[in-house]
């Protein structure tokens, strides 16, 4: 009989995602510790709990593997970011305190482990990978950038930010937040407090209303 998937067919499908993100995750976590020259295989597949040969069936050599986890970690990232920026489709009336919070709630994602063991993985290994910095950005910041902007249009449309060219503003509105928060923290060298990151935020939307927001908001 054609055209029916068993409940066998659907576990083992499922046990083969849930086995290769299990692999994406600890190649990632030991790229980030080791870099990718110290990185081996055998390591990776003993972090994962699979045998070595299952990473090779899964994922081929380690480049491909460093390619595989590298995309998977800029995904999760973008996911977090996606979830915060959501908040924007229905900001309530405080629309200052609702993207306040949005910015921290970024920078929290921007300052975490995994985004700053992304960047300095991106960075340390664009000479082997020459295409790692537009793969990365391509499934974060870029993409970051077109979600913000798609919540600034539906603002601006509103009536709750003045009409702006909506990719313009998103570019300027990440680069506020990402510019001091790089600086304070040493390009991601050092941790910082979570109120200096609140204040980082504060300080980033309140220049951004000064230029888009309503007499209401500029006045904050």
């Amino acid at each position: 009989m054609t055209g029916v998937t068993t409940s066998a067919g659907r576990t083992a499908s499922r046990g083969r995602i849930d086995k290769r993100q299990a692999i994406l995750d600890a190649a990632f976590a030991v790229f980030a510790r080791k870099g990718y020259s110290q990185a081996c295989v055998q390591e990776i597949a003993e972090e994962a709990g699979v045998a070595k040969l299952t990473v090779y069936n899964h994922l081929g050599d380690k480049e491909n593997l460093f390619r595989h986890a590298m995309e998977a970690a800029a995904d999760a990232v973008m996911a977090e970011n996606l979830a915060v920026v959501e908040r924007l489709r229905d900001p309530g009336d405080d629309l200052r305190a609702t993207m306040e919070d949005v910015g921290y709630r970024m920078l929290q994602v921007c300052c975490s482990e995994r985004s700053r063991a992304l960047r300095w993985l991106t960075y340390a290994q664009v000479a082997r990978f020459p295409d790692i910095i537009e793969v990365v950005q391509g499934r974060t910041s870029n993409r970051l950038g077109e979600a913000l902007a798609d919540r600034l249009a539906r603002l601006s449309l509103s009536g709750r930010v003045r009409s702006c060219d909506p990719a313009q503003a998103a570019e300027q509105f990440l680069a506020l937040l990402t510019g001091p928060m790089e600086a304070r923290s040493g390009l991601g060298t050092r941790k910082v407090s979570a109120a200096e990151t609140r204040t980082v935020a504060q300080a980033a939307v309140d220049t951004f209303l000064r230029a888009y927001g309503t007499a209401a908001d500029q006045a904050g």
